[in-house]
């Protein structure tokens, strides 16, 4: 399977009594994004894809769809998980619903 096929196959929920989403191939469950919510916020704490998915596009699949979902909830984003850090780096796009403490906001 190649990595783009892997892509197509990918189907991701948000399974809310577990707290994570899950990203699926075929039913088999190859990666999870943890996260911890409250009203108005959800902090992603742990992202994790199955090592024979790895490369795949698992991940990238799983944080777009999360924060397409929080986006549409209007929630502000709080990136606890390097992988979820470094994801909403290399996408600017997503930098708009991160969440900023009242501390860092300039006036």
């Amino acid at each position: 399977m190649t990595a783009g096929e892997a892509a197509e196959a990918i189907v991701v929920t948000d399974h809310q009594q577990k707290r994570q989403y899950e990203a699926r191939v075929d039913g088999e469950m190859v990666g999870r994004a943890v996260y911890l919510r409250r009203p108005g916020v959800i902090a992603f704490v742990h992202t994790e894809v199955e090592n024979a998915w790895e490369g795949r596009g698992i991940g990238s699949t799983l944080i777009r769809f999360a924060l397409d979902q929080a986006r549409a909830e209007d929630l502000r984003v709080i990136a606890v998980c390097p992988f979820v850090a470094g994801w909403i780096d290399r996408h600017p796009a997503y930098q708009d619903i991160l969440y900023v403490p009242a501390s860092r906001v300039k006036d």
